[in-house]
């Protein structure tokens, strides 16, 4: 079926329709008009505003602060598309430090909706109402009301797309709160159909992310501050035991306005692996502060997106200023953490481990004993060492696979303990020093039962020795560079001219990701060279996925994930097992080496290793006291 067009003359769209064009992006739903009004407000210095919604705000939103207001002969061209007092050039355009700047708010919204605007300045005699084009004396206190009624009430189409009144109300009050979480120091009022939902007074971040997210969250964070250069990431992160299965508490903010950025998600995402479980999603209050010369917040009228001049820059320092908050587990929170655990190496050069139990020599306060270990063809044997919970030529058969080193001395090393740490302490030191504390028991063969100055402390013996072998893998690979395994054929595979030009612009990045990956036609790229350590997978695969998140972050999550993967699978299998009985002084180097392991609050999927039982809660279960 064909239909006739009439050719028609090109014509100026008339300002109304233009407004209402405007206001199909810029009005999507009434939250949409809540955030542009509140950003407003705040741009006017108003440190005290109130947000009346009725019927979901489809038929009002009224929005009250007490900033600094519009004069009177100034309000009809507020009112007018494109009109601003907060960019005047280019170059503050290039320089935003105000939440709003196109000037299309107010347009937008008087197109598809009744708006009245009340405004009194500090130096005005009385207020100025504005309504249909006409300005009039009104009464009202300092700062700015806006008015605005039955939202799309001219054009009943869009009407029709908005959904429930309750659902509605939530998309705006949602918007309240992410923009209540960035302001702490003003205090807001939320209402719906007269009665009060919400109310947030001036407060610190902490307490103002307490609130709004609830005491869950505020007993389950940790607090980021990090500098460098122009960028600075502060805030608080959930805990990784905190994790939702919904991705609805995550609020990150780029100077002070509400995001969702793609490559801030990844790298906090991508900070989070280590310690996640499954599909669970962290909560986070994280803002973002630079200079705005280096973003560009005029992507999208919602200003919603934004982009980086620097975007590799920007994720690094995102992701690794929050994987090193993570490392600060509360096992580690009496002191910084140090540095992976090592053993310490004798004068006469010999290796000696002050945790007998992970593998080196004997210490003196250690009972002799030998534990069952492995041979090359499998059968169990009497371990040589004594004192070694596990056999050097059974983690060599696993370090081999790999790839780490040769030398049975390597192992011990990398499966020892830091030498600086005493587990011959007995339970009548101060446990302040050890978070900990001592152990007691074990029960079962599962879990070790620990007393520190709060209570009972239960340790999943299986799960916190497996993250203290991750951590060690993966340092003992960081200090090396990464080993690289040649292919005796190089694989070749069609590629774009992206990708093609991607691998010629980012070969050092390449190499020290451990790849060798070439152009040998406008069309076709080589591998020649894969990292060891993923020597058996899809090498197409794999460095389509590498060149892919090189050119979008600057380096490969990809490989680490895999790399982890490899890394954590080896761990989980050469960790004690369930059923190892241990002794006191055992299960005392295990505590140790938890306090002195980032990411020791869980294993490598993301489970708690450990939980505190406090004394209170002690009392509570006998009901002492009662």
């Amino acid at each position: 079926m064909t239909t006739s067009y009439s050719p028609r003359p090109i014509l100026a769209l008339p300002d109304h329709l233009i407004s209402q064009i405007a206001a199909g992006e810029v009005v999507e739903r009434p939250s949409a008009v809540v955030k542009e009004l509140l950003e407003n407000a705040l741009d006017a210095g108003a440190t005290n505003i109130t947000v009346r919604l009725e019927e979901g705000g489809v038929k009002r939103i009224a929005i009250i602060d007490n900033g600094r207001g519009i004069p009177a002969d100034q309000l009809p061209l507020a009112m007018q598309r494109h009109a601003t007092s907060k960019i005047s050039s280019l170059e503050e355009l290039e320089n935003v430090a105000t939440l709003g700047f196109r000037g299309e708010a107010l347009a937008s919204i008087s197109s598809v909706a009744v708006l009245s605007l009340t405004t009194r300045t500090a130096d005005a005699p009385h207020a100025w109402q504005i309504e249909n084009g006409k300005v009039t004396p009104a009464s009202g206190a300092q700062g700015t009301t806006v008015d605005v009624q039955d939202l799309y009430y001219n054009t009943p189409a869009r009407r029709k797309f908005l959904k429930s009144e309750q659902t509605e109300f939530g998309h705006c009050a949602e918007v309240v709160r992410r923009i209540a979480l960035a302001r702490p120091d003003v205090s807001f009022s939320l209402s719906h159909n007269g009665k009060i939902v919400d109310h947030w007074n001036i407060s610190a971040i902490d307490k103002r992310s307490a609130t709004i997210l609830g005491e869950g969250f505020a007993a389950a964070r940790l607090p980021i501050d990090e500098s460098a250069g122009p960028l600075r990431l502060h805030g608080f992160i959930g805990l990784p035991t905190a994790s939702k299965g919904r991705a609805d508490s995550q609020y990150f903010y780029v100077n002070g306005r509400f995001v969702r950025d793609k490559l801030l998600t990844h790298a906090v995402r991508a900070a989070y692996q280590d310690v996640l479980h499954g599909d669970r999603y962290p909560s986070y209050v994280i803002a973002l502060d630079l200079d705005p010369a280096l973003v560009d917040v005029n992507v999208h009228p919602s200003k919603i997106e934004v982009r980086f001049r620097d975007s590799r820059a920007v994720h690094q320092f995102v992701f690794h200023a929050v994987n090193r908050a993570l490392a600060q587990t509360s096992a580690t929170a009496f002191g910084t953490v140090p540095g992976p655990a090592t053993a310490g190496i004798a004068e006469n050069g010999e290796l000696r481990s002050r945790l007998p139990w992970i593998g080196g020599e004997q210490t003196s306060f250690s009972t002799q004993f030998a534990t069952p270990a492995f041979s090359e063809s499998g059968t169990r044997t009497a371990s040589p060492i004594g004192g070694a919970a596990y056999d050097y030529q059974f983690m060599q058969q696993r370090a081999q696979v790999a790839g780490i080193g040769q030398s049975t001395e390597q192992y011990g090393a990398l499966f020892s303990g830091n030498s600086s740490v005493n587990i011959g302490a007995s339970s009548t030191s101060s446990t302040d020093e050890h978070p900990l504390g001592f152990a007691l028991a074990q029960l079962h063969g599962i879990y070790v039962l620990a007393q520190n100055s709060k209570g009972l402390v239960l340790i999943d013996m299986h799960a916190a020795h497996e993250r203290i072998l991750y951590e060690q893998l993966k340092n003992a690979l960081d200090e090396n560079a990464m080993p690289i395994q040649s292919l005796l054929i190089p694989m070749t595979f069609h590629a774009d001219a992206v990708e093609v030009g991607t691998a010629e612009e980012n070969q050092d990045i390449l190499q020290s990701l451990g790849f060798d990956i070439a152009a040998i036609s406008p069309t076709t790229l080589a591998v020649r060279a894969v990292p060891a350590l993923l020597k058996n997978a899809d090498a197409q695969s794999l460095a389509r996925d590498v060149l892919r998140e090189v050119r979008e972050f600057g380096g490969s999550r990809v490989l680490i994930d895999r790399r982890n993967e490899l890394l954590g699978t080896l761990a989980c299998h050469t960790a004690v097992r369930a059923n190892r009985s241990l002794t006191i002084v055992e299960m005392n180097a295990l505590l140790r080496q938890m306090e002195q392991t980032e990411r020791a609050d869980q294993c490598n999927h993301g489970r708690p290793t450990w939980v505190q039982l406090g004394m209170s809660d002690l009392d509570r279960m006998f009901m002492r006291g009662q």
